[in-house]
């Protein structure tokens, strides 16, 4: 085409039009894609209920959860909503007792106030692993999980199971309740109270295969009856076998009000 034969106006529209045909297609964005989120999970044990509120003081996006089920906020296990390394931190005038999990990608999640943990530092955890235990260690007013998820060190709008959460103002407003751990054989249970031995069988006198030093999450494969344990205030004969501990304890330590669990076999 010669252009010289063309209006001035014309010739430099067209010559406009051929350089935007020939740049190459731009992205959406001008910075990097943002990474998927991995498929969070509640931080705390399957099949428990909790509720859950947000400050409006707070900085990020954090949200609360308190046991909604009946069961004690207060020492229950605190578990990774999604795989990757875990650090212990603490910081006893805000976030006391707390863990950072990062996940890759530039995704963290953040766990505070824990009474205690349950990992060592730099550990790489799975979903679903106990990280902590539930506390009130720092500036808190009460026994509590203050969950965040961040990408690249922002706060983002928390979601679970890839759905995301409302922000209420006040607890009792919204629940979750949690499949995390949910997977594998065995009814998903937590234990209570410390220093609990884990039995070869049944039997006061069978040997010591592990001890559980707090509340555990555990997975409960069958129950059967042995011998009487008188302990706590309560009395049982009743003892569940534990998947992963490859053992027994006494349904006194198993942190739900029947002495024989529903919905659990009989070994």
């Amino acid at each position: 085409m010669n252009l010289r034969r063309l209006p001035a106006a014309l010739a430099t529209a067209l010559v406009a039009l051929v350089g935007l045909l020939a740049l190459p297609a731009q992205a959406e964005t001008t910075g990097a894609a943002k990474a998927a989120a991995p498929n969070f999970k509640a931080p705390y044990p399957c099949g428990q209920k909790w509720t859950y509120s947000h400050h409006s003081a707070e900085v990020r996006r954090a949200l609360d959860f308190v046991r909604s089920d009946g069961g004690s906020t207060a020492g229950t296990p605190v578990l990774a909503s999604a795989a990757g390394t875990a650090t212990r931190h603490s910081q006893p005038s805000g976030a006391g007792n707390y863990i950072v999990i990062d996940h890759g990608g530039g995704w963290k999640t953040y766990y505070f106030h824990l009474s205690s943990f349950s990992v060592a530092n730099g550990a790489s955890v799975a979903q679903g692993r106990q990280i902590g235990v539930t506390g009130s260690t720092g500036n808190s007013s009460g026994a509590h999980i203050h969950y965040e998820q961040l990408y690249n060190g922002t706060g983002q709008n928390i979601r679970i199971n890839g759905s995301a959460l409302a922000y209420p103002g006040s607890y009792n407003q919204y629940y979750l309740t949690s499949d995390n751990g949910c997977g594998g054989s065995g009814s998903p249970f937590t234990t209570w109270g410390t220093d609990v031995r884990v039995r070869a069988d049944a039997r006061l006198n069978a040997s010591v295969v592990t001890v559980l030093s707090g509340p555990t999450s555990v997975r409960v494969l069958c129950q059967k009856q042995g011998d009487t344990v008188n302990a706590e205030g309560y009395t049982n004969n009743w003892w569940s076998k534990l998947r992963d501990q490859g053992g027994f304890i006494s349904n006194i330590y198993i942190d739900h009000p029947a002495s024989k669990l529903p919905g659990v076999p009989v070994c």
